[in-house]
């Protein structure tokens, strides 16, 4: 299969799937980082993620209550 070949079979999500398998395999292959160190770094952004994820999700739950405390009063 052609490079020109895959890009018309792959969906936008499946072209960039293969783009970051690509590069990660080249750079694990040539040494510039490690399986360690890209697994680590992995799970720091999904850590942020999920952190950004519950900050967000205080954030509505004190917007609500406050709306009630408002409604009640």
């Amino acid at each position: 299969m052609s490079f020109d070949e895959a890009l018309e079979v792959l969906s936008r999500d499946e072209r960039f799937r293969a783009t970051v398998y690509a590069m990660n395999t080249l750079l694990i292959g040539k040494g510039i980082y490690s399986t360690e160190e890209f697994e680590r770094l992995f799970c720091e952004h999904a850590q942020n993620v999920m952190r950004r994820a519950l900050d967000s999700e205080l954030e509505s739950l004190r917007a609500a209550v406050s709306a009630n405390r408002g409604a009640v009063a």
